[in-house]
């Protein structure tokens, strides 16, 4: 992946996930008379909508779920699409910034958890190849995992690219014209200030500081049946 030149944080450009991809991250949880269904998906929003019906169809059928799932599946992930193109075409601010991504998911029988630092200005940048990557890394053979930690991490990428439309849009009410990225928390971009450059190279969007980062290396723990059954159930009671 080539890094993209920073952009001038003093002016705006128009919405979009700082991705080489500009897709969204889909998320359902639905439950229907005691059936419960999750998962998490990208979805390419340029798709005509009509795609959207036949996609809940299919699941539905391939899952064996009852039909009355289609309609709440559609609904889901219409509604997520109709969210994120309220965006398209709004301003956004954006500097030479650098976020943290946390990852803290269980797929399966798989825990991940993770914190990593990820280039903001590298609009080629590729979550799915990260991801790709990272699995063969530490060996993570669930074909599951991957799409799950890729997800995650454009989940908060889209957060980050949301709260930089209302600064821009904040910048313009107050006429002050404050930068977007300072009203990303700290604790998101970690309060760093480093040469983008230096720290990614050219080719890269994420990185892992051995020096500073060393206590938040990548853990993968590989659960029982039995565990993962106690933690599906403390989610159900969490959920209620």
């Amino acid at each position: 992946m080539k890094s993209s030149a920073s952009a001038n944080s003093k002016s705006p450009f128009k919405f979009r996930i700082p991705t080489a991809e500009n897709l969204v991250p889909i998320r359902l949880d639905i439950e229907i008379d005691g059936q419960r269904f999750k998962d998490a998906f990208t979805w390419n929003p340029t798709d005509p909508d009509s795609e959207v019906v036949v996609f809940a169809k299919r699941t539905v059928k391939d899952l064996k779920l009852p039909p009355a799932f289609i309609t709440q599946i559609a609904q889901s992930i219409q509604s997520q699409l109709t969210e994120f193109r309220s965006f398209e075409g709004q301003d956004m601010y954006t500097g030479e910034k650098i976020i943290t991504i946390k990852l803290d998911l269980r797929v399966n029988n798989t825990l991940i958890r993770d914190q990593f630092l990820w280039d903001l200005n590298n609009y080629e940048s590729d979550p799915e190849e990260f991801s790709r990557t990272f699995c063969k890394d530490l060996g993570i053979e669930d074909p599951e995992v991957g799409p799950a930690i890729a997800v995650a991490i454009r989940e908060q990428l889209y957060e980050i690219a949301v709260q930089n439309v209302v600064s821009a849009r904040e910048s313009r009410l107050s006429k002050k014209g404050r930068r977007g990225f300072e009203h990303v928390s700290a604790s998101k971009t970690g309060g760093a200030s480093v040469d983008l450059m230096k720290l990614f190279g050219h080719r890269s969007s994420a990185v892992r500081k051995r020096k500073d980062w060393d206590i938040y290396e990548p853990i993968v723990d590989l659960l029982s049946n039995e565990e993962v059954d106690a933690l599906e159930a403390k989610e159900e009671r969490a959920a209620r």
